[in-house]
């Protein structure tokens, strides 16, 4: 099927009534061509059917529609001078008298030729009209490449090349070049006219990669008959989303010490870098390919995870890395009870922060009675607390970077417990001194009983004296004085607090039953000469014993049998008279104790055990 004739479609497109009514024109506005080759302006005009003329002629202004202006003649339906630019290279080819304006350029087209062209209609005398409607020529060194305005990897892009159809005796062929490689590529061609203006168009389809980024695509334009060879070429830029291609820096740092982060990315275009740790942006920079990151000097609120993330329009990329802050270990917290009744159970915790995690222990003087290693928390536990677990204790944390150390108390409350030394002693002459001494958490208040006096004696009384008190014991002092000195006066050690009380009886010695205190240190001197003479005295009788010769005679009272020996132990009597005893409450040997076997009379091997001491 042939296609219509330009003019028929030209007449076509006029508006009714265009061709009675009045002076008009109709061309494309635009018209291009290529250089060397030719270029056609299609061209309609009408006037006023009134004038009826005889006949009609026209002529092209270049520049200008108006003749005072005295622009160039292009080309004349009549003989007559044009302007030599165009002289040979012009020619009015349509029929004015039929209404056709039509003119061709060229060949040869160059760029000079390139400018607006105005029709001038003569219908004779004062019948003549320059139309306002015009065309402007483009001349064209190569063809026109349509690029998107983004190619971005991974979508199908759509490059055009374009080229002028306007020389209708070399129609152009195109063909495209570096597309090979292309994937998933097509071509298509096609004829375009638009608003009077044709064009050949061809079309090539891909779908865009990261590496054919700076690929060359060019379109190639020939015409038959002619040696003429256009081109078109451009290098693709091909967008895409960003890739962090690496994060560097330590895994670990000790505290204090500078650390330097790194992070190099790529993207089209260059992508916005930020670091971040967690949601916090420490540092951004856009169209960077390199960010680089420095921490003065690490805390361990440093610690964390740092991510690098670059951006653009096409996408977003991350990486990330662990930086960890080692550090000592910070004083440890205790958490617990820390103050129990005896018999309760004890769960007391220490924790520490360290990196690494630190050897935890918890020591009561030099030993250990808990520990954890490498761990941020050891317990303590005791099943029933007894008055002998409360105290100081000292947790310590260490690992290889330092160490630190908290010390606390566990009290453990109990009723009192009397001590051992609570006792009575004689003090001088007429004066004994008992001493009450007592255990407990918190500390005894302290008493003394005399049941016999029907009455106490505490603080606040003239004889009572509290020489010590401590959270966990008290002593206190009683004087006992002359009058109160009987032969059988019990005292008692009272002590309590708020978890109960204790009473003790006294061991009590009254002072008259030793000859320590009833002599005085004259009176020591004395019966310290006494034993030794003694001793000496039962020395020198075993050897006369021994030699028949007796020197101490046993007693024998009236009716001639020997008497019952009274059970007076030498070895007592040397501790009685140097006033030690057995201890502050012993008592004087018993006087019912059974007498050891009698040796045979005359016997030297052991002399009487018990005797009555003669001066001869």
């Amino acid at each position: 099927m042939s296609r219509p004739p330009l003019l028929l479609l030209l007449l076509l497109l006029l508006p009714p009534g265009i061709l009675a009514a009045s002076w008009a024109a109709w061309m494309p506005p635009a018209v291009a061509g290529l250089a060397g080759s030719c270029a056609s302006i299609p061209c309609r005009f009408s006037y006023p059917e009134e004038l009826r003329p005889g006949s009609v002629q026209g002529l092209w202004y270049f520049g200008s529609p108006y003749p005072k202006n005295y622009p160039p003649v292009v080309a004349r339906s009549r003989p007559g001078g044009v302007h030599e630019s165009f002289e040979g290279r012009a020619r009015l080819v349509g029929d004015p008298g039929v209404r056709d304006c039509s003119l061709e350029l060229g060949p040869p087209l160059s760029a000079e030729l390139g400018g607006r062209y105005y029709f001038r209609g003569d219908l004779g005398g004062y019948n003549q009209y320059s139309f306002s409607e015009h065309t402007t020529l483009q001349v064209l060194e190569a063809p026109v490449l349509e690029v998107p305005p983004e190619v971005v990897a991974g979508a199908v892009a759509e490059l055009r090349c374009r080229v002028p159809d306007s020389c209708p005796r070399q129609r152009p062929r195109l063909r495209w070049e570096g597309a090979r490689e292309l994937p998933e590529v097509s071509e298509r061609e096609w004829r375009e006219d638009a608003a009077g203006a044709a064009s050949v168009v061809s079309r090539l389809r891909f779908r865009a990669r990261r590496e054919d980024g700076g690929r060359n695509l060019g379109c190639q334009v020939t015409l038959p008959n002619a040696s003429l060879a256009f081109s078109a070429a451009v290098a693709l830029d091909v967008q895409y989303e960003p890739q962090v291609l690496e994060v560097s820096g330590p895994p670990e740092a000790l505290e204090g010490s500078p650390v330097h982060l790194g992070c190099s990315a790529e993207g089209r275009p260059p992508p916005l870098l930020t670091w971040f740790r967690g949601p916090q942006v420490l540092r951004e920079e856009p169209g960077a390919a390199a960010l680089p990151l420095h921490l003065a000097q690490v805390s361990p609120a440093d610690s964390g995870t740092y991510t690098c993330v670059a951006e653009n329009r096409h996408g977003r990329h991350n990486r990330s890395l662990e930086l960890h802050v080692a550090y000592a270990p910070r004083t440890p917290v205790l958490n617990g009870t820390f103050w129990v009744l005896a018999g309760e159970q004890v769960r007391l915790t220490c924790s520490a922060l360290s990196h690494p995690a630190p050897i935890l222990t918890v020591a009561r003087g030099r030993r250990v009675v808990a520990a954890a290693v490498y761990e941020r928390q050891v317990s303590l536990e005791l099943a029933a607390a007894a008055p002998e677990d409360g105290g100081e204790y000292l947790c310590r944390a260490e690992n290889q970077h330092g160490h630190s150390s908290a010390a606390f108390n566990l009290t453990v409350e109990y009723p009192p417990v009397v001590l051992p030394e609570s006792r009575c002693a004689p003090v001088g002459e007429g004066l004994a001194r008992c001493v009450c001494a007592a255990a407990a958490v918190p500390a005894p208040a302290l008493a003394f009983e005399l049941p016999a006096l029907n009455g106490s004696v505490a603080e606040g009384h003239r004889d009572f004296a509290l020489t010590w008190s401590a959270p966990g014991a008290a002593r206190a002092a009683l004087t006992l004085r002359g009058t109160d000195l009987e032969p059988r006066l019990a005292v008692l050690c009272h002590a309590r607090n708020g978890h109960g009380s204790a009473r003790v009886q006294l061991r009590f010695h009254h002072p008259a039953g030793l000859v320590w205190a009833k002599v005085g240190p004259v009176g020591a001197v004395v019966a310290f000469a006494v034993v030794i003479a003694l001793v000496c005295y039962l020395s020198q009788s075993r050897r006369k014993k021994a030699s028949g010769s007796p020197e101490v005679t046993p007693v024998t009272p009236a009716g001639g049998r020997d008497p019952e020996p009274r059970p007076l132990r030498v070895r007592w009597l040397r501790r009685w008279a140097l006033g030690v005893g057995e201890g502050p409450g012993s008592a004087p040997p018993p006087e019912a104790a059974p007498p050891p076997p009698k040796p045979a009379r005359g016997s030297p091997e052991e002399p009487p055990e018990y005797a009555e001491i003669r001066v001869k």
